[in-house]
């Protein structure tokens, strides 16, 4: 089977979406499968070609301010690549809608008769005032591009429903899975709470600052708060815990062994962002059986498991602290939670997904 998958940027760029096309596409080829990824990558002026665990990466020069977007550069010359290679392919898997790059694509093969796919990792809104303004026009777009494609797959059951209510179409949830690897991990933790991610004020990073301080200050812990990421609110993040007096670390992307040894030490993962469509992050605590708390309405894919608090973020952080200390407490006696591997969901894509064409 040959595949090719678009995306706005790929390994060794980090973050959730190069993360799910990567695993998705080493694992495809290690079946015995032709896969090429063509990704943004800015910097460069001229496409580039490498092969990286045996698949086939073209980089594709783009325009991303402040990582965003993903103009694509050259865009005659893009036409004529798509429209030359067209015939290659058995499947056209594209991913994210927030992606201009994306849809430029998906644009341009439309009638194509091969199989198209499509990942939207859709949020429902921009995370700013001016994301959200231009989501408005941007949405009608989408609309329509996603009509000709087979079929559209989501990430969570939530991101199902907002695709169905503003796209108008139906979406096939299907989870993403874990390194195989980590499900070997255990959790042994110690005096510290992790987040890992963009540092964005919609985060909620300082709402996870003021109820680690309580957990300290009011329930007798020793916590720091371990932040791993980078994001245009680190300075306000940082002048905010020193005026609380917490102790805490902020640390640049790790690798991912590095992540993953962190994240396995960590007394509770929080992640209490108002918007996600499906964060691995909490995929992956979950599987190590790091407590995990999150927030609604997004938490709610999480339902169902063991050792993950669903916060309400119209709550007070006292009260959110008061249901923490629980929550740990509780931890200690239920059982780690399930989580699919990367090589479960690839067998799920093909056979949902691509109807079993790929072997």
């Amino acid at each position: 089977m040959r595949l090719l998958y678009v995306a706005p940027r790929y390994y060794p760029h980090i973050g959730g979406v190069e993360y799910v096309v990567k695993s998705v596409a080493e694992r495809l080829a290690k079946r015995g499968n032709e896969v090429t990824v063509l990704c943004g990558e800015p910097g460069i002026d001229s496409p580039r070609e490498e092969w990286i665990n045996n698949v086939r990466v073209v980089k594709w020069p783009i325009w991303a301010p402040g990582g965003a977007y993903h103009f694509p550069r050259l865009t005659s010359k893009l036409r004529d690549w798509l429209l030359n290679s067209k015939n290659t392919y058995d499947v056209i898997h594209f991913h994210s809608v927030h992606s201009i790059l994306t849809i430029y694509c998906l644009n341009l093969l439309k009638s194509l008769s091969v199989r198209k796919v499509l990942t939207p990792y859709y949020h429902g809104t921009g995370h700013t005032t001016l994301r959200r303004i231009l989501w408005k026009l941007w949405r009608s777009r989408v609309r329509y591009v996603v009509r000709f494609v087979d079929a559209v797959h989501t990430v969570s059951k939530l991101e199902a429903q907002l695709v169905e209510r503003d796209l108008k179409v139906k979406a096939v949830p299907i989870e993403n899975g874990v390194d195989e690897w980590i499900l070997g991990l255990s959790w042994s933790p110690l005096n510290y709470v992790m987040y890992s991610g963009r540092i964005e004020k919609y985060k909620n990073i300082h709402r996870l600052a003021n109820i680690v301080r309580i957990l300290n200050t009011s329930f007798g812990l020793d916590l720091e708060l371990k932040i791993f990421g980078a994001g245009p609110y680190v300075r306000h993040l940082v002048k905010h815990m020193r005026s609380v007096g917490l102790r805490y670390s902020i640390n640049p992307p790790q690798s991912f062994e590095k992540y993953a040894e962190s994240l396995s030490k960590a007394l509770m993962f929080g992640l209490l962002s108002e918007k996600e469509s499906y964060p691995q992050s909490v995929n992956e605590a979950n599987a190590i059986g790091v407590p995990v708390v999150v927030a609604e309405p997004w938490g709610s894919n999480f339902s169902g498991r063991s050792r993950t608090l669903i916060i309400q973020l119209h709550k007070s952080d006292e009260s959110i602290a008061r249901e923490v200390v629980v929550f740990l407490e509780e931890c200690k006696m239920q059982p780690r939670p399930k989580v699919p591997s990367w090589d479960q969901v690839v067998s799920a894509y093909v056979k949902i997904l691509y109807i079993d064409s790929v072997r």
